[in-house]
């Protein structure tokens, strides 16, 4: 029998995944543990080994988006194929050709030869998959079909909803659809959500099997038959199409057997409506005439990505569930440009990389942490939970959107040593690379908002941190510096704080020692 491959759950927030590389072709042998393909999510990429060793049946293609729990692939144990192909073989003059994805048993092209129909209609449990490490029951908010319907392969059934994210339930095979939990049921991991029982090989669906044999002719040689693919939404592309209202019918398939993949969904456009006759407006009425615009008014929709979706739902429940002010205040940057200015070379020469302002803030804010834990620390509960390292996140801007990978113990690199891991996480997130675990923890961020021109700003929270830092752009300002009018190259600063365990005495006092230290480096290095 085969296995089926499906996409494994692989972090609380991912939904879906999309085919980067095929390893292996259609039909190849493949190993135990052996890769097959590479994943991709929105946050990391990953590689799918073999479950068993046997022929490889790929289902889905390169570059298709897929839920998880869909299947990728199929792996037939070895010889067992062999077998069946070897037994048709002996009982027919001619291999039926293009026969489609509904499996049909093998006949002989005479009545006298008939075999008997051996098998009979199953039924699958539907269940409810395991969509995240933390995620131990869902709510079922809305059904997609109802009792009774005939359903296809990978066709929405309902949604589900867990208290991080919404996802859509396919059917596992076509056939009749029986509702076992009701809209508005909160159902465990596991749990059985409705069944689908296969419709019998030689029946229509939803027919009743009333003869014991069928004779079945081969059709003319090289006539093509239809695969069950052809003109079939995956469950991605299906939802975009519905969010456009453009029918699935309408659709050319790109995929793998004229699959409609996400691809195609996007790139659809919806029919312009066929106008109708209408009735003659009484003579007496006169229409207001309506002035069109001569500018261009199209209009473009796409789909938010996992990551957006992600970083919009975090963002918002940081703002309903924090108490979060924000404190401001101001650095004279010039001691530190100078210092750049003189060993900058030098550093880049024995160092290998760049020495730019990231390090010294970095440097910076570990020591001030060290002064003011609270600043450091996170919310479990009823409890204060108090960090005695500084795993400092950096956001950065990658193709995809705002990722926050993590420097580990930043208090114990030296300003080398935060350079090199600045350079290195950047490069992982421009080329989507990083892995979970290089964005997982944190207990505090910096984000430079300066790098685009930003001014000033109030930076969001990156929970469960309780506080984050924002640096701006550095602009030369009129100050006064013993008495004295000056033109000095300021930075402002923002720490975005909450309030719960975090008092303003704390705040604006870690803002202040931030200043310092950046304001004369040499007490970066004498830990003064």
């Amino acid at each position: 029998m085969a296995i089926e491959m499906k996409v494994p759950p692989v972090g609380e927030s991912i939904t879906e995944v999309t085919i980067a590389t095929w390893n292996k072709k259609d039909g190849d042998i493949v190993k135990m543990d052996e890769v097959l393909c590479e994943l991709e999510s929105d946050k990391a990429t990953f590689e799918l080994p073999a479950e068993a060793e046997g022929v490889l049946k790929i289902v889905a293609k390169e570059g298709e988006t897929l839920p998880i729990g869909a299947v990728i692939c199929t792996i037939e144990p070895s010889g067992q194929q062999l077998a069946v192909g070897n037994q048709q073989s002996a009982e027919n003059d001619k291999p039926v050709e293009n026969v489609s994805a509904t499996s049909v048993p093998p006949t002989v092209p005479t009545a006298d030869s008939q075999q008997p129909i051996a098998d009979s209609p199953k039924v699958i449990e539907i269940k409810v998959p395991a969509v995240g490490e933390s995620i131990t029951e869902v709510t079922l908010s809305t059904w997609g079909k109802k009792e009774g319907d005939s359903v296809k392969m990978d066709e929405v059934l309902c949604e589900l909803e867990s208290d991080k994210a919404t996802f859509e339930l396919p059917a596992e095979t076509a056939g009749i659809l029986h509702i076992v939990a009701a809209e508005g049921s909160v159902l465990a991991i596991g749990a059985v959500v409705a069944t689908i029982t296969t419709s019998s090989p030689l029946t229509p669906e939803g027919g009743t099997r009333t003869a014991t044999f069928a004779v079945v002719e081969t059709p003319p040689s090289g006539a093509g038959g239809p695969l069950y693919a052809a003109g079939h939404a995956s469950p991605a592309a299906a939802k975009a199409l519905a969010e456009k209202g453009i029918d699935a019918n309408t659709v050319s398939g790109t995929g793998v057997g004229g699959r409609i993949t996400k691809e195609d969904a996007n790139a659809a456009v919806k029919p312009a409506p066929v106008a109708t006759p209408t009735p003659s407006a009484p003579a007496a009425v006169t229409p207001t005439p309506v002035v069109a615009s001569s500018g261009n008014r199209n209009q473009r929709r796409e789909k938010m990505t996992s990551l957006r979706k992600t970083v919009a739902r975090r963002l918002v429940q940081v703002k309903n569930e924090t108490a979060m002010l924000t404190t401001f205040n101001e650095v004279d940057m010039k001691p530190i440009m100078d210092l750049r200015g003189k060993y900058k070379d030098k550093f880049k020469e024995k160092h290998g990389v760049g020495l730019g302002f990231m390090s010294f803030f970095t440097k910076a804010v570990c020591v001030a942490l060290k002064e003011y834990p609270a600043v450091n620390g996170s919310i479990d509960g009823d409890e204060i939970v108090y960090n005695d390292y500084c795993d400092i996140s950096i956001a950065v801007s990658a193709p995809k959107g705002l990722v926050v990978p993590v420097i580990r113990n930043a208090e114990n690199l030296s300003l080398a040593g935060i350079e090199s891991e600045v350079v290195r996480l950047a490069t992982l997130a421009k080329n989507n690379k990083l892995t979970l675990q290089e964005m997982s923890g944190g207990t505090f961020t910096i984000t430079n908002g300066g790098v685009f021109g930003s001014m000033l700003s109030t930076p969001i929270i990156n929970a469960p941190q309780v506080a984050i830092l924002g640096m701006h752009n550095i602009v030369e300002r009129a100050v006064v510096v013993d008495g004295q009018i000056v033109i000095r190259p300021i930075m402002y600063v923002a720490l975005s704080y909450d309030h719960r365990i975090i008092d303003g005495k704390e705040s604006v006092s870690f803002l202040v020692r931030l200043k310092q230290l950046l304001e004369d480096p040499t007490r970066l290095l004498l830990d003064v």
